[in-house]
């Protein structure tokens, strides 16, 4: 089924990166490079080839390198959100969701840089949305293939059907988030506080078994120290990459 989206996705760029210190002291985590552009731009770049043509991007730590940075994309609208405290990741959404037109939309984490497979995973989560059944759709990869997380630890179960929990599921569980994501604007219609995790708002699906997830079909490499980060260069421009 497919269900017309939101032309608007948001990109979440606000992180402060502490562990990705000392390099994030001076540059923030989302335009530090990987594969010869920044974490942010592969973000946006993802966007831009499933058809968005406008993103807002948060911007809190550093946030004036981030926005000077985005004044040279030419290929989608930009629209800054400028937070005066770190709303976390479900904050920074519902500050903005009058950008959205009341439509489920896309939102996508800026330092999660991911390879497609011969499919788009955007393309695959708008094909795979349906909105009768879904209140959050979820791009995940089993534990063991996403390079740069605990193999020990893991978020969800995905079901055959595609329906995702946790709950009643101690780690390790099987399967990553990597940092996509489809929401419905409804959500956040009775939000926990301003500042709160994007956690709550999954937490509230997956209760009403109304949370899924599509497994991605190429590789990702989840950058969180200043090793991992050589480390996914280094595989990069040997030619081996991101594979198992």
């Amino acid at each position: 089924m497919v269900c017309e989206l939101s032309p608007t996705a948001m990109v979440l760029a606000a992180g402060l990166g502490t562990r990705m210190r000392p390099l994030t002291l001076t540059k923030p985590k989302p335009l530090q490079m990987v594969g010869g552009k920044t974490m942010l731009d592969h973000a946006l770049d993802r966007l831009v080839e499933a058809g968005i043509k406008r993103a807002v991007v948060n911007a809190f730590y550093l946030a004036e390198q981030i926005e000077a940075h985005l004044q040279n994309r030419r290929d989608m609208e930009i629209v800054i959100s400028r937070e005066t405290e770190l709303l976390d990741t479900g904050g920074g959404i519902a500050n903005v969701l009058h950008e959205f037109g009341g439509k489920p939309f896309f939102a996508l984490n800026a330092d999660l840089p991911w390879m497609d497979g011969s499919t788009p995973s955007l393309t695959r989560m708008k094909e795979a949305w349906n909105p009768d059944v879904m209140d959050a759709l979820l791009l995940l990869m089993p534990t063991g293939k996403a390079h740069g997380f605990d193999p020990a630890r893991g978020d969800f179960m995905l079901e055959k059907g595609g329906r995702v929990w946790r709950k009643t599921l101690p780690p390790p569980r099987p399967f990553v988030w990597i940092g996509a994501q489809i929401l419905k604007p409804e959500l956040f219609a009775n939000p926990p506080g301003r500042i709160f995790s994007n956690n709550e708002i999954w937490n509230a699906a997956e209760s009403r078994n109304r949370l899924y997830g599509v497994e991605h079909g190429g590789t990702c490499f989840h950058v969180g120290t200043p090793e991992d980060l050589r480390r996914a260069n280094d595989l990069l421009v040997s030619g081996q990459g991101w594979g198992a």
